[in-house]
C-alpha cells in the first residue's frame, strides 16, 4: 500500500507495535498501511457511513489481511471501539472541533488511550487547546503538502503539561520549536486569515469597538514578527 503524503505522515507518527483505531477510515488505506508497514499489530478501521466501510472491506480483503489484524466496523466515531481495545487512535480529514467531540463522546475510550495521532482539515487552535484542557499534551507535529494544501498532523500523549500560548495555539508549539521547511508558508496562510478577518472588522464601526477586533490586531503582530526568524 502506497500512502500520499498525507496518510503517511500519519503513519509515521503512530507509535511502533501500537493497537490502533483509525477513526473515519474511509477505504482502509491507512488501516492497511499500518499492518504492512509493521507499525500496528491490530487496527479497528471505522466508519459511519457505509459506503467508505463497504470500500474498506475490499481494500483489506484485496491484501489478503486477515481479522485479526485489521477489524472493519460500522459506527459512529469511537463507538466503534472498547474501552482499552487500542491504545492509540488516528482521526482525519475532519474539522478539530468535530474531533474534539468524537473523543469526548466516548470518554471511557478516550481515557483508556495513550497516543492520538491527528489532521485537522480547519479548527486546529481549538484541537490543540482541547487537548491540554483535558490532560494530554502535543509531543510532535509535522506539516506535509498534498495537491497544494497544507496539512498539520498532531501527535499527542497522555499526560498533563502546562498550556502553550494563545499563539503557540495557533501556530502550533512543536512546529515552532522545529521550524520544519513549510513553516513559513504555514505561518503566512494563517496570517492572510487573519487579515481577512481584520479586514472583514474594519468595515463595521460595532466590530471595531469589540476586545475581538484588538485581539486579532494583536495575532496579525505576532505573526507578522514570528516571520521574522
Amino acid at each position: 500500500m502506497h500512502l500520499d503524503d498525507r496518510l503517511q505522515a500519519l503513519a509515521d507518527f503512530v507509535p511502533q507495535g501500537a493497537r490502533a483505531a483509525d477513526i473515519g477510515t474511509d477505504h482502509g488505506y491507512l488501516a492497511v498501511a499500518l499492518i504492512q508497514q509493521e507499525k500496528a499489530d491490530f487496527v479497528v478501521a471505522g466508519d459511519k457511513n457505509r459506503g467508505p466501510y463497504e470500500a474498506a472491506k475490499r481494500t483489506v480483503h484485496e491484501y489478503a489481511i486477515s481479522e485479526e489484524q485489521i477489524s472493519v466496523r460500522l459506527g459512529d466515531g469511537l463507538e466503534v471501539v472498547k474501552p482499552g481495545e487500542v491504545d492509540t487512535v488516528c482521526i482525519a480529514g475532519m474539522g478539530g472541533i468535530l474531533m474534539n467531540t468524537i473523543l469526548e463522546a466516548s470518554p471511557k475510550v478516550t481515557e483508556a488511550l495513550k497516543t492520538l495521532v491527528l489532521q485537522p482539515m480547519n479548527g486546529a487552535p481549538e484541537l490543540r487547546e482541547w487537548l491540554y484542557d483535558h490532560e494530554w499534551h502535543i509531543v510532535d507535529e509535522n506539516l506535509v503538502i498534498d495537491d497544494g494544501r497544507i496539512y498539520e498532523i498532531i501527535k499527542a500523549e497522555k499526560g498533563s503539561r502546562k498550556k502553550p500560548s494563545g499563539l503557540d495555539l495557533l501556530v502550533g508549539p512543536k512546529l515552532w520549536k522545529k521550524k520544519p521547511p513549510l513553516l513559513r508558508h504555514h505561518i503566512e496562510a494563517l496570517l492572510f486569515q487573519q487579515r481577512r478577518i481584520l479586514n472583514g472588522m474594519e468595515k463595521s464601526d460595532r466590530a471595531k469597538g469589540d476586545k475581538r477586533f484588538a485581539q486579532v490586531k494583536r495575532r496579525v503582530r505576532a505573526l507578522e514578527e514570528r516571520l521574522k526568524w
